[in-house]
């Protein structure tokens, strides 16, 4: 149940606050995980947003495109390990602010690549134990804003109260339609979207010191 998932860190450039660039995965199927990532990511092509395809365009601004490479750069310092992608402009572009759509694997949760916001087209593979320990590692940031737990839709629904995000999709990467919008810790208080997001809107009247 990966490619819902993985869709979600290439989607505009994976410029996106909800992309789950941070993929965990358990220990004994980690291989066969950043296989199917990797072979996604090798199959996206980097090209001029104006033309037709299917293809991811630059990020926003060189100050974006220098953080990105930087956070890659220091992955690699740091000692994850690079399955495809990393520094530098892709083959095809010789200017811009294309980045390689990049795969981590061996990611740390002590690493700046699983600490930082990426905001582009990189995804880290962590390895985890059991659950409990899934839980911690996805707990373990500054940031709530979304969360995605892939596979049996039983078992989700017992992880995803756990999960200090905001939003938690099931086999997908995103909330669905009408969901609020708004994250825990760092992401944020408050909601957009959705029931929570009028009632913002709303002017509440309250009395008191009458009969009930």
């Amino acid at each position: 149940m990966l490619p819902p998932t993985v869709q979600g860190v290439l989607v505009n450039t994976g410029q996106s606050c909800i992309a789950p660039t941070r993929i965990l995965v358990q220990k004994e199927r980690e291989a066969e995980a950043v296989g199917v990532i990797k072979a996604m990511f090798d199959g996206t092509s980097v090209g001029d947003p104006q033309s037709e395809g299917g293809h991811i365009g630059p990020v926003v601004n060189k100050a974006q495109f220098d953080k990105i490479q930087d956070l890659i750069q220091s992955a690699i310092d740091e000692g994850a390990t690079l399955e495809t992608g990393g520094t530098g402009l892709p083959s095809n572009v010789n200017r811009g602010y294309y980045v390689k759509p990049t795969v981590f694997s061996g990611v740390t949760r002590d690493m700046r690549i699983a600490n930082e916001e990426i905001f582009g087209p990189v995804a880290t593979v962590m390895a985890y134990g059991d659950l409990d320990e899934a839980v911690d590692i996805a707990n373990d940031t500054e940031y709530g804003l979304s969360a995605v737990v892939s596979g049996d839709p039983a078992k989700a629904a017992e992880i995803a109260p756990k999960l200090r995000a905001g939003m938690v999709a099931v086999n997908a990467w995103g909330p669905g339609p009408g969901a609020a919008f708004g994250g825990y810790k760092a992401s944020g208080n408050g909601r957009e979207g959705g029931l929570f997001g009028l009632k913002d809107f709303m002017e509440v009247k309250s009395i008191s010191g009458i009969p009930a």
